[in-house]
C-alpha cells in the first residue's frame, strides 16, 4: 500500500495551508492510499545551528519528523508564500530532516527516491505561485522527484467553505485530483520496481 505524508508549511491554527492539504490528502485515500496528516506546530524545533547539532545530536522532533519522512513513499505538501519564497518553518524541517543522525547512513536518506506533489494557498492574487519556484527547486536538489502538476489556491481569505472545502468546485476536484495522482504514480513505479 502506498504510504503518503501531508503537511503543510504554516503551523497557525487556522492556516489555509492545512485545509488545502487536507483536501488533497483525500483525493490520495480515495486511491486506497495510506495518508497520514501531521501539523508541523506538533514537531517545535529549533533554527537549524551546526554548532547545536554538534554538541546535542539532532533535536527529538527532527528525529520524529525525518523518520516520518522515511517510513512514506511521498509527500503533499501545502507552502504559504513569504515574501515570494517558502516558509522558513518549511526551510527548516527540511533543513533537519536532511541531516544525517549515524555515521553510515546514505546521503538525503528522508528524500532520495521519495515522490511529491507541491500547493499553495495565499491572500494574494497569484496563489503563493512563486513560492512555489523555490520550493520545487529545493525539494529536487535533494532527491525528491515531484509531479509536474501543482496547485495554487489565490484570495485564500474567501476561498474555503467553513467545513475546509474549496468555494470553487473545479478547484476542489483539481486539489483532490493532485493527490490521487501522486499516490497513483507512485503505485505505477513501485510496481515496476
Amino acid at each position: 500500500m502506498v504510504k503518503i505524508l501531508a503537511f503543510s508549511g504554516s503551523s497557525r491554527r487556522d492556516s489555509f495551508n492545512n485545509k488545502l492539504v487536507k483536501i488533497a490528502a483525500e483525493g490520495a485515500k480515495s486511491t486506497g492510499a495510506s495518508v497520514s496528516h501531521i501539523n508541523l506546530a506538533d514537531f517545535p524545533m529549533p533554527i537549524y545551528d551546526g554548532d547545536l547539532e554538534d554538541e546535542k545530536g539532532m533535536p527529538e522532533y527532527a528525529l520524529g519528523f525525518k523518520q516520518l519522512l522515511i517510513d512514506h513513499d511521498g509527500f503533499l505538501i501545502a507552502s504559504p508564500e513569504y515574501n515570494s519564497a517558502f516558509s522558513p518553518l518549511l526551510k527548516n524541517v527540511i533543513d533537519w530532516a536532511s541531516r544525517a543522525n549515524t555515521e553510515n547512513e546514505s546521503p538525503l536518506l528522508a528524500y532520495r527516491g521519495k515522490m511529491a506533489a507541491i500547493m499553495s494557498a495565499s491572500p494574494g492574487a497569484l496563489g503563493g505561485i512563486r513560492g512555489l519556484v523555490s520550493l520545487r527547486m529545493l525539494l529536487g536538489n535533494i532527491g525528491v522527484t515531484l509531479l509536474t502538476e501543482q496547485q495554487t489556491i489565490p484570495q485564500s481569505f474567501s476561498a474555503f467553505t467553513e467545513e475546509g472545502d474549496l468555494v470553487d468546485e473545479r478547484k476542489q476536484k483539481a486539489v483532490m485530483q493532485l493527490g490521487s495522482k501522486l499516490a497513483s504514480t507512485i503505485e505505477k513505479l513501485q510496481s515496476i520496481s
